[in-house]
């Protein structure tokens, strides 16, 4: 698929359609306007008749109209004028790009990116559109013997900018578009492959496949009897019952100064998760593949700073394993050391992402990191708290909590922040050990961020819990992507700041 940026009138515009704008009720977008004047009302007198009102998901296909060079005319619905958010013109673009690709319109002029979005310029449009166009054309189908494939496929997109002053802009934020887009491509990839292929070693080999594509990428993988030396307890208790060996999985791009200090992400991998000895129901037991997808979004990112070239220097550590029960498998009551020295007692295998990342988290120390964010499908409590619209936000650092959010809704992948308060600590009391692992059902994601937050207190650090966001259930179950584009905005802010702080001389 081929994107560009580009600038110049619909009318002049030698292509097999051009898309343009209609607002509720019956209004045309100002580029619609121009087009309209050009050919003698032809799009207006069709539109008074009501072929199209304008509401969100309607489209008509116009052909041979006047005037013009293009063989189609798509007008697409936008709503209300008024009402034309982020929410909206996300669902315009979707609504664009598929009837392209269902239509045949191999090519096409996109002209929605000239739209008003309240509170956003052309570099923001261009980039959500190309980001969006790239989310309604994924495809998983690599496993299907007969692939279900359009006959003529969308190829070639190009958006508009309404002046050439804006190409550059334009173009730069195409390019960081594509490269989010190929990000979580690739995390959506890796969550929707079934566990008997995605294994922890089989993630080990991706990411020394990114290395091999990014010079700037350097790959270590730990071994059992690496993080054995290191004492890595509760890691390793998880994995004990799994026939797949466990890997523990650190990237490092390299793309800041020497001695700049890192931000470290740290992605929950477990690639499949029974619940082990507290075996989960069996209904949508399937979908437990999908418990890797921190892991997977951690890669998805470095993938997307990696294309950006961005100017950071980015550590990632990925505890993989599988929790699985069996006759060697840990058992609730057991007790095991974590690699800080603290001793943990399970009283529920099945909260083992908590166990795999407060090693990860005590591992990551060694890095001297700025920041430290953890990306965990973590606890079913979450989705019940937030749905599947925002994903759970923790930190002992209001800063970064608070730059994470303010990514978040810059990206559209946003989050909320769930409190931290040493209140939730008494749940997690063990009588036999420093903690248990669980608190009990009352808030249970913010108990399980309070028992991360204890291996967390050298340095700032942030929980995501993605448990309702990373992946989609029922007719469209999939994995989403995210949230790549929210580290990754997250990561370009404070490449942004920086940068600011430098010219400033700070």
């Amino acid at each position: 698929m081929e994107f560009t940026v580009k600038s110049g009138d619909p009318e002049k515009q030698r292509t097999a359609c051009i898309v343009l704008g209609v607002f509720e009720p019956r209004r045309l977008s100002p580029t619609a306007e121009r087009l309209d004047e050009i050919t003698g009302g032809y799009i207006s007198k069709l539109i008074r008749r009501g072929d199209l009102e304008g509401k969100i998901g309607q489209t008509l296909l116009l052909h041979d109209v006047p005037n013009t060079l293009s063989d189609r005319v798509l007008l697409v619905g936008c709503g209300r004028e008024r009402d034309l958010g982020d929410t909206q013109y996300r669902k315009i673009i979707t609504t664009a790009v598929n009837t392209l690709n269902e239509k045949g319109a191999m090519e096409a002029v996109c002209y929605l990116t000239e739209l008003h979005v309240k509170h956003h310029d052309i570099a923001w449009k261009v980039r959500q559109a190309a980001e969006t166009a790239q989310t309604a054309l994924y495809r998983f189908d690599q496993l299907k013997s007969k692939k279900d494939t359009e006959r003529r496929p969308l190829r070639k997109l190009v958006f508009s900018v309404s002046s050439r002053r804006d190409l550059a802009d334009g173009e730069r934020a195409l390019e960081a578009g594509l490269a989010i887009a190929q990000g979580m491509a690739l995390t959506k990839d890796l969550g929707n492959l079934p566990a008997n292929i995605c294994t922890p070693s089989y993630l080990a080999d991706q990411a020394r496949d990114l290395a091999k594509r990014y010079k700037n990428i350097k790959v270590d993988v730990l071994d059992i009897a690496d993080m054995e030396k290191l004492g890595m307890g509760s890691l390793l208790s998880v994995a004990r019952g799994s026939e797949q060996p466990p890997r523990l999985i650190t990237l490092e791009y390299s793309g800041g100064k020497k001695g700049e200090k890192p931000v470290a992400l740290v992605g929950k991998g477990v690639t499949f998760d029974t619940g082990g000895i507290s075996i989960k129901p069996s209904d949508k037991m399937d979908e437990m593949k999908f418990d890797m997808c921190g892991a997977a979004s951690v890669l998805g990112t470095f993938c997307a700073i990696a294309e950006m070239k961005l100017p950071i220097n980015l550590v990632g550590v990925i505890p993989a394993t599988e929790n699985m029960p069996s006759g060697k498998a840990t058992k609730p009551g057991d007790i095991v050391t974590s690699m800080s020295g603290q001793t943990i007692e399970i009283l529920n295998t099945d909260a083992e992402g908590r166990l795999i990342l407060c090693d990860a988290l005590t591992y990551c120390e060694r890095y001297e990191p700025e920041a430290v964010i953890d990306i965990a499908t973590l606890t079913g409590a979450c989705v019940i708290a937030l749905g599947r619209h925002a994903s759970g936000l923790l930190s002992n650092h209001s800063p970064l909590a608070h730059d994470l959010i303010n990514a978040g809704k810059t990206s559209g992948d946003r989050a909320w922040e769930l409190p931290l308060w040493e209140e939730y600590q008494d749940q997690l009391k063990s009588n036999f050990a420093d903690m248990a692992n669980v608190g009990g059902r009352e808030g249970g994601a913010i108990t399980a961020a309070c028992f991360l937050w204890r291996f967390a207190k050298k340095f700032h650090w942030a929980h995501l819990d993605i448990a309702g966001t990373a992946w989609l259930t029922g007719e469209k179950k999939g994995a989403t992507g995210r949230p790549v584009p929210l580290l990754t905005q997250y990561l370009i802010d404070r490449c942004l700041e920086r940068q600011g702080r430098v010219a400033s001389g700070g």
